[in-house]
């Protein structure tokens, strides 16, 4: 299995993968953590709602996105909607 990794252009792309599943993991303690803190009892009910939202704009907006993003250059798209996130979280 570690033989896959001597390859640098799959080691980049696993290294990615990661830190994005790093940051996703983190994000969603962090929404879990303002939820508790913004209503307590109810965080449940409010986590719940803000996950189902997020789902639901994940399987409305990606048809679009992908539309959308064959039209631009990958990497720099890509890049743009790091930083976004990245401001969307820092906020």
């Amino acid at each position: 299995m570690l033989n896959t990794l001597r390859n640098p252009t799959f080691r980049h792309l696993f290294a990615a993968q990661l830190v994005a599943l790093i940051g996703t993991g983190l994000a969603t303690v962090a929404l879990g953590l303002l939820a508790w803190q913004l209503a307590g009892d109810n965080a449940g009910a409010v986590l719940g709602t803000a996950l189902a939202i997020k789902m639901v704009a994940y399987v409305t907006l990606a048809p679009v996105a992908a539309a959308f993003a064959e039209r631009l250059p990958r990497r720099a798209f890509l890049v743009t909607l790091d930083l976004i996130r990245a401001g969307v979280i820092a906020f």
